[in-house]
């Protein structure tokens, strides 16, 4: 149960061409807690109930428990959360020998693209597409639980 991923910026819509499935997004957050976040998530036709533990000090890898739950269950949940509900699509994309999953956020959040891999362990090593762009692991503010709370929309943009 234990998460070990790496974050990255996207800089081009290349990789739309090279999804191999799509699905809408509808997500909120029961609690967003420095050492634990617990998520209500709505995925195309599933509805799942996440619980996240605080990430270790490089921000690849926490804790991580998920069950899905009913769409009904959790649009019902989703009325408990916390103030700012994200909305995004998440495309998968087979590259080397990983699943990219890149997040392209809608609402408060428009305009900022975030793609993760899943690793086996920290040092692995993968290949990356060239429409990968900066490295942001660890930095909190692009965690799903922070943008809920500070949206991409008032960041100020240089």
């Amino acid at each position: 149960m234990q998460e070990i991923e790496r974050k990255f910026l996207v800089n081009s819509l290349k990789f739309k061409k090279e999804a191999r499935s799509s699905f809408q997004i509808a997500q909120g957050f029961l609690n967003t807690h420095a050492e634990r976040t617990v998520r209500v998530r709505i995925k195309g036709n599933q509805g799942f109930l996440t619980i996240k533990g605080k990430s270790n000090e490089s921000g690849t890898s926490r804790f991580e428990w998920e069950t899905e739950i009913s769409v009904a269950e959790a649009k019902e949940l989703l009325h408990l959360c916390e103030k700012g509900i994200i909305e995004k699509i998440r495309y998968n994309i087979p590259y080397g020998n990983h699943i990219f999953e890149v997040d392209e956020f809608f609402g408060e959040n428009e305009g900022l693209i975030v793609a993760e891999v899943e690793l086996q362990h920290e040092n692995e090593t993968f290949q990356k597409p060239d429409w990968l762009g900066e490295e942001v692991t660890g930095q909190t503010n692009y965690y799903n639980s922070q943008l809920s709370k500070k949206p991409y929309k008032t960041w100020r943009h240089e």
